[in-house]
């Protein structure tokens, strides 16, 4: 296959050789291995960025509360403390981590979501992609681009590790979700390839050992809030490699060590509920109250 790669210093070789951005790369990859022409691919992106800003809308217009009872209208919180108060973190941050939460909401109450790449993580690709896409007015199509140039990273993190929490911990989902995220963002705004794959290797830093312990094993707390701290993770990360700061350890690298770390935690911090904050007074508390 002409597109085919299988990690990140292949990518970046495929994008010099055949002077293509990320996006465009993973493009032609997915018409090939589907059998479709880039205009259908590209149209099938569209209905999973459709339902990304569908989630981010439901969760700030709409009150919702989640099946276990967790969370619930933490999105319109941020939203409405945006526009009455001073924020420490700003208006683009805070929008950002609104979108990411909300869309967990949605997740949490049964509703339509994309996996990108996993439910517990599904709200930080478009928690900064939309977020940024309407801040400096990029349109749809530049947004899928982005999520195009995400969709690299995760193949070449779903294929050397993992993005699973029960086998790699939340370092796993929402590093592995920061990590594309802050690859579409960086080449959304202007940023080369490498930039790109160097932002997703801090992102995989940054976390590096987060443990998964849903609390009551519901996909709820403490994993919305490290939707949001994933988020800020992406858009962090994005900023450091576009001022040029790119990091020590390559890509690939850095993705073998997450899944090495990933497969020392012990069971109890791999999404079985059975450790960290699930394992908490509070935590079993929680449990029982859910479910008896």
């Amino acid at each position: 296959m002409k597109y085919n790669f299988t990690s990140g210093a292949e990518l970046l070789e495929k994008c010099n050789e055949l002077k293509m951005p990320i996006h465009q790369i993973c493009l032609e990859r997915e018409a090939e291995l589907a059998g479709l022409s880039t205009e259908e691919v590209r149209e099938k992106m569209r209905v999973s960025l459709n339902i990304m800003k569908a989630a981010i809308e439901k969760a700030i217009e709409e009150d919702i509360k989640s099946m276990g009872g967790l969370i619930g209208g933490e999105a319109k919180k941020l939203t409405k403390y945006r526009g009455s108060s001073r924020t420490v973190c700003g208006e683009l941050m805070n929008k950002a981590m609104a979108a990411a939460m909300g869309t967990m909401e949605v997740n949490a109450s049964m509703g339509l979501i994309v996996a990108a790449p996993t439910a517990g993580s599904c709200g930080i690709l478009p928690g900064a992609v939309v977020t940024i896409g309407k801040e400096y007015g990029f349109n749809d199509e530049e947004m899928i681009d982005a999520l195009f140039t995400a969709s690299a990273i995760g193949v070449i993190i779903t294929r050397n590790a993992t993005v699973s929490g029960a086998e790699g911990g939340c370092q796993a989902e929402t590093g592995a979700a920061a990590a594309m995220a802050s690859a579409g963002v960086v080449e959304m705004m202007g940023g080369s390839p490498e930039q790109a794959i160097h932002a997703a290797s801090h992102c995989l830093q940054n976390v590096m050992g987060l443990v998964c312990d849903p609390i009551a094993g519901l996909v709820e707390a403490p994993c919305q809030g490290r939707n949001a701290i994933g988020v800020a993770n992406a858009l962090i990360s994005a900023e450091l490699c576009l001022a040029g700061i790119l990091n020590i350890i390559p890509f690939d690298e850095t993705v073998a060590a997450m899944y090495k770390v990933g497969k020392e935690l012990p069971m109890e911090l791999r999404e079985t509920a059975l450790g960290g904050v699930a394992a908490t007074c509070t935590g079993c508390s929680l449990t029982t109250k859910i479910f008896g």
